[in-house]
């Protein structure tokens, strides 16, 4: 959907929809989102979970739409959208990034790794992969397989460079005075297992992590240890 539709909560969002002059608008603004991505249907998009309805996890928006007996036309993908959103939060899944894009942004020197993945309830839907494997795909991956970026510039790009952007100013590198923030591991063995079709699955290779100066991980193994606290701008 358009962005300018999804503003203001949900309230103001079934507001929208139940008006048929800002309905029609919404919906020619989905089409055009859909023509500019070069896509044929919504199958590129995938639910996450939804509450209200468990069993659309892991399934796209055209499986859903013709589990509601339509017909595979966009129209009627648009419409099963609509009435998705109109419930409530549906956390969704979308394949319509290019491997090539990937790499060109990630080789770009201030560019962070990060991820919005989300804390989950293991084992509840089919997230997205990255909320497990966001740092480990990035080693196993772009250092060790493709060699897209060094190993001293991942960990800067996952330490120092995010840490610098939002003004955290005694994390981040390894230095007197600052945190004890500190994750061991073996960058020939470390590796993302999530998978999309399997989303909840651990990485492996990361032997310890240290949050200000006690262990969570120990020897691969999670700790009862929470020394963590929120971290705000400039604190």
């Amino acid at each position: 959907m358009p962005t300018w539709a999804l503003a203001d909560g949900q309230e103001a969002i079934r507001e929208r929809l139940r008006d048929l002059k800002t309905r029609a608008e919404i919906i020619k603004g989905m089409k055009e989102i859909l023509d500019k991505k070069g896509f044929g249907d919504y199958s590129y998009a995938m639910v996450a979970s939804c509450d209200w309805e468990p069993k659309l996890a892991g399934k796209t928006v055209s499986e859903v739409n013709r589990l509601r007996g339509r017909e595979a036309t966009i129209d009627n993908e648009i419409q099963t959208i609509l009435e998705l959103v109109d419930k409530g939060r549906v956390p969704m899944v979308f394949h319509s990034m290019s491997d090539e894009d990937v790499e060109r942004i990630m080789r770009y020197p201030n560019t962070a790794i990060s991820s919005d993945g989300y804390i989950l309830q293991f084992g509840e839907g089919v997230p997205h992969p990255r909320s497990y494997g966001t740092y480990a795909r990035t080693f196993a991956e772009y250092v060790r397989k493709k060699k897209v970026l060094t190993l001293e510039d991942a960990v800067r790009k996952a330490t120092s460079l995010p840490a610098r952007t939002f003004k955290l100013e005694d994390r981040g590198l390894i230095r007197k005075g600052y945190a004890a923030d500190l994750v061991l591991f073996d960058s020939e063995k470390v590796q993302d297992n999530a998978t999309f079709q399997k989303p909840h699955q651990y990485s492996s290779g990361f032997d310890y992590v240290i949050v200000n100066g006690v262990p969570v991980v120990a020897d691969g193994k999670r700790t009862d240890k929470r020394p963590g606290q929120i971290l705000r701008h400039g604190m």
